[in-house]
């Protein structure tokens, strides 16, 4: 490939990226002044995007097509984890009547696979298929603290931003709290990522150790007790993750 083939293909990874969780449809003006490029060049990138079906033409506006969904559900570490974690997932959102989050870690990001919601439970920030800091969310902290060494000097070299008034963003205060669930098995999100939201958080692993992923039940704050909660999250993720340990079971890679 070329400098110039690989120059192309990031621009249209960066036009593909400027759509946002709450979109429906975006102009190709408003995907321009997100990404940077010149109008010229995103309406010939959304022009081919659209030949393939990768996106769809709503009037003047566009929107992500079918087709990137199929594509999305052939990821084998997504399309293995999310079927084992379903039955999981229902069980624990029966249990605790909270939203029930399944997550794996990207860069320094968490990326949710899945959620099923509770009725009643408050308006998160988390959507499938979307992104948070990982230090900021119980699913993130639960990952990070079963990574290898090298994985979490890189997301603490980048800097902890502040997601709320309570995220924890000095590095010596979140290492004694990823030593601490390591300990326990559990990581929590008391208001860091949203206010008013907290959550339970368990690390699924598969058959050698390697942390996969991350089970979460989350609530209001008011209403949710994380102490009760706890047992419930840690019990469904080390099921979880000694379904995943079975031999046969095909293995996920990062």
């Amino acid at each position: 490939m070329t400098s110039s083939d690989g120059s192309y293909l990031h621009r249209v990874a960066a036009v593909l990226d400027a759509f946002r969780a709450e979109d429906d449809e975006v102009s190709a003006a408003e995907l321009a002044r997100r990404t940077g490029l010149p109008k010229s060049t995103v309406h010939r990138i959304v022009l081919a995007l659209i030949e393939e079906g990768l996106l769809e033409r709503r009037g003047q506006e566009v929107r992500l097509g079918l087709k990137l969904f199929e594509i999305g559900q052939r990821v084998p570490r997504q399309r293995v984890l999310r079927d084992a974690a379903l039955p999981y997932m229902s069980d624990l959102r029966e249990a605790t009547r909270q939203t029930i989050h399944l997550a794996v870690l990207e860069g320094s990001e968490v990326v949710y696979v899945e959620i099923l919601r509770s009725s009643g439970g408050p308006d998160m920030p988390s959507r499938v298929g979307g992104r948070l800091p990982a230090h900021a969310t119980g699913v993130g902290k639960a990952i990070m603290a079963f990574s290898p060494p090298e994985v979490v000097h890189r997301i603490l070299d980048g800097g902890l931003a502040r997601v709320s008034e309570r995220t924890i963003t000095a590095p010596g205060l979140f290492v004694k709290e990823l030593d601490r669930i390591r300990r326990d098995g559990v990581a929590y999100d008391r208001e860091e990522s949203g206010h008013g939201i907290v959550c339970a958080a368990g690390p699924v692993l598969g058959r050698d150790g390697e942390v996969l992923g991350a089970l979460s039940a989350s609530g209001w704050s008011a209403r949710m007790r994380l102490d009760r909660v706890a047992p419930a999250v840690h019990t469904a993720a080390l099921a979880l993750s000694r379904t995943l340990g079975e031999p046969g079971r095909a293995r996920m890679r990062g």
